[in-house]
């Protein structure tokens, strides 16, 4: 009985997240969050700036109209971005971009070491359910960590740092999450685009995903693979010392209640956020 119960709460949980509408956020003058039920896009760029934008992440499947809605009320139909950056290559971060890119002629930017997995050549390891007894986690089996294959459209992010169409910006490696996940940062306002390195919520579990309480936590724990590179990633990001952080998974924090939640979480990171149960070390 005290099962069927937990059940159906379970499922009017995942109900009530599934059925939430996209929410639009102006974050700086010149980014935009796109907020999904279960992961954010971001589009970068001011609209009187030519017309010139770059999208951060596309998002789960069948969200591609949603997408293009979006830009095209912010700079007029039939516009395209610069490009798409891609953080890393997970089903929640890829899921309609085949879509988008049916539409737009862009390139698109990831790091060396994603490649593998957009280009069809590798899968991501499976989730690992094993992690915590949180809703997501508990489902995340059902979350698919097969690769895509994007063939010459995907290239590597520059060298030397800089971000394509995103002037001001560089990508910094984070790895830990996934092999190649990059995170964004401008240095004049102090501004990280976290990716999924560290996130403004529990991402592992329904009710804060429901909520969106703001919170500064690790990565998503069900998709980890490498708990030592994802320390150093948040502590790479803590001496950044950013203003605004901005995850793909939560609402934007900024001010000294963020700097306050970095610095704890840098410095317990494996009290924090590293599971008792993993199956994944490195």
């Amino acid at each position: 009985m005290q099962e069927n119960i937990q059940q159906i709460a379970e499922e009017n949980i995942l109900r009530q997240i599934t059925q939430k509408p996209v929410t639009h956020h102006q974050v700086t003058p010149d980014i935009m969050l796109l907020e999904f039920p279960f992961v954010n896009v971001f589009i970068a760029g001011e609209p009187n700036n030519n017309g010139e934008w770059v999208l951060v992440g596309a998002g789960m499947a069948h969200t591609g109209q949603d997408i293009i809605n979006a830009a095209e009320k912010r700079f007029g139909i039939g516009t395209s971005p610069k490009a798409i950056i891609l953080t890393h290559g997970h089903f929640d971060h890829v899921g309609a971009i085949l879509e988008l890119i049916n539409q737009w002629n862009v390139p698109i930017y990831t790091h060396q070491l994603e490649l593998p997995y957009l280009t069809g050549m590798m899968d991501y390891p499976p989730a690992d359910p094993t992690v915590n007894d949180g809703l997501i986690a508990k489902i995340s089996p059902t979350f698919t960590n097969k690769g895509i294959n994007l063939g010459s459209r995907v290239q590597p992010l520059p060298p030397d740092g800089s971000v394509p169409g995103m002037p001001g910006f560089r990508w910094i490696h984070t790895p830990g999450h996934s092999p190649g996940h990059v995170a964004l940062f401008r240095e004049k306002d102090r501004v990280l685009i976290a990716g999924d390195a560290i996130t403004t919520l529990k991402q592992d579990s329904a009710q804060s995903v429901l909520s969106r309480e703001k919170e500064i936590n690790g990565p998503p724990a069900y998709f980890t693979i490498d708990w030592q590179d994802a320390e150093n990633s948040v502590k790479a990001l803590r001496d950044l010392k950013p203003r605004i952080v901005i995850s793909s998974h939560g609402l934007p924090m900024q001010g000294p209640e963020a700097a306050k939640q970095l610095e704890h979480l840098a410095d317990n990171f494996a009290q924090q956020t590293v599971p008792k149960h993993k199956r994944y070390i490195h």
